[in-house]
């Protein structure tokens, strides 16, 4: 059986990628039936043209509640029939409109472990209390989104990444992005095996 995606990204979608890649060789038994994002400049969007794959840029109009975007996007997901809906850096809330009306389950991606940095800029957060000396290690995570709550679903998979005040935040980010492209497409395995 192969699982059918939908992928929302926002940015320059290097876990597209990994997900793409994945799949192109057989490792992941799923295919990428579309990307979208609600960035019309993102490279996400060049990434899944240059696959093959669906593009679809679904921009928030100026003033339009969260609501009725959310009720817009699940609408343009639903018509794809996916399986699974995967936040691959996706940086927008989704909200009940959205969760109870796409009609499967939804899988983020977070740079952090569980219960810790929710929300934006965790790969910087945790930069910066490595240098305080507050922390030394943080992670990456991939869990369901069953409600609005923020980087707090069931988790399906993690990975602890060592941080330490010597780290530049360059390096780190480095090794956060890898251990996530490698840690989402395991979960997806998982998930679609």
């Amino acid at each position: 059986m192969t699982g059918r995606l939908v992928v929302l990204a926002s940015g320059t979608g290097t876990n597209l990628q990994a997900i793409v890649d994945a799949c192109s060789t057989n490792v992941l038994a799923a295919d990428v039936v579309a990307v979208i994002s609600n960035n019309c400049d993102a490279l996400a969007l060049q990434r899944a043209r240059n696959a093959g794959i669906e593009a679809v840029c679904l921009e928030k109009e100026q003033g339009e509640p969260r609501r009725d975007y959310d009720t817009r996007l699940a609408a343009q997901v639903s018509q794809f029939n996916p399986d699974y809906v995967v936040l691959a850096g996706w940086m927008l809330l989704l909200s009940a409109n959205f969760l109870d009306h796409v009609g499967c389950p939804v899988i983020n991606l977070h740079p952090a472990l569980p219960g810790e940095l929710p929300g934006i800029n965790s790969i910087e957060r945790a930069h910066s209390e490595a240098i305080r000396g507050e922390r030394a290690r943080s992670g990456v995570m991939v869990h369901f989104v069953p409600d609005e709550g923020v980087d707090n679903g069931p988790v399906i998979a993690t990975v602890e990444i060592p941080v330490s005040a010597q780290d530049s935040l360059e390096d780190f980010t480095e090794r956060v992005h890898e251990a996530e492209h490698k840690l989402l497409v395991d979960a997806l395995i998982q998930l679609c095996n």
